[in-house]
C-alpha cells in the first residue's frame, strides 16, 4: 500500500484547508486511517483517525471542533478538513494506515500504524 498526502499550503490564521490522502490498492476499505502532524523541533503527534466504516472518528483535543476527518472508500481517499486554523497548526501532516478495525485504546499511538505516506506541509501565518 502506498499513501500520498496532498492539499497542504500557506494559509492565514482563521482560514481553512482540506488535506487528502490517496491510497493505492484494492483493500482501502479495510484500513483504519489516521492523520498525524510534526511541527519543527517536535515529535510526531496524533491529529485524527477514522474507522473502516467511518462510523467512528477520533480527534486530538487540540483540534476537536475545528478539524473533521472523513473517507471515501470508492476513491481510496481519506480527508482532513481543517477550519479555524491557528499558527500552532503549522506542521507537516502525515497519513497512516492499519489493516482492520480501529482499536480505540491504540488509535492515537504512532506505533499502532503499519505504514505512512510522505507528508504535506501546512503553514499558517498570523
Amino acid at each position: 500500500v502506498q499513501l500520498q498526502a496532498s492539499g497542504g499550503g500557506l494559509v492565514q490564521a482563521g482560514g481553512s484547508l482540506r488535506l487528502s490522502c490517496a491510497a493505492s490498492g484494492r483493500t482501502f476499505s479495510s484500513y483504519a486511517m489516521g492523520w498525524f502532524r510534526q511541527a519543527p523541533g517536535k515529535e510526531r503527534s496524533f491529529v485524527a483517525a477514522i474507522s473502516v466504516s467511518a462510523r467512528s472518528t477520533y480527534y486530538a483535543d487540540s483540534v476537536k471542533g475545528r478539524f473533521t476527518i472523513s473517507r471515501d472508500n470508492a476513491k481510496n481517499t481519506v480527508y482532513l478538513q481543517m477550519n479555524q486554523l491557528r499558527v500552532g497548526d503549522t506542521a507537516i501532516y502525515y497519513c497512516a494506515f492499519r489493516r482492520g478495525a480501529v482499536q480505540p485504546m491504540n488509535v492515537m499511538d504512532i506505533r499502532w500504524y503499519e505504514d505512512w505516506g510522505p507528508g504535506t506541509l501546512v503553514t499558517v501565518s498570523s
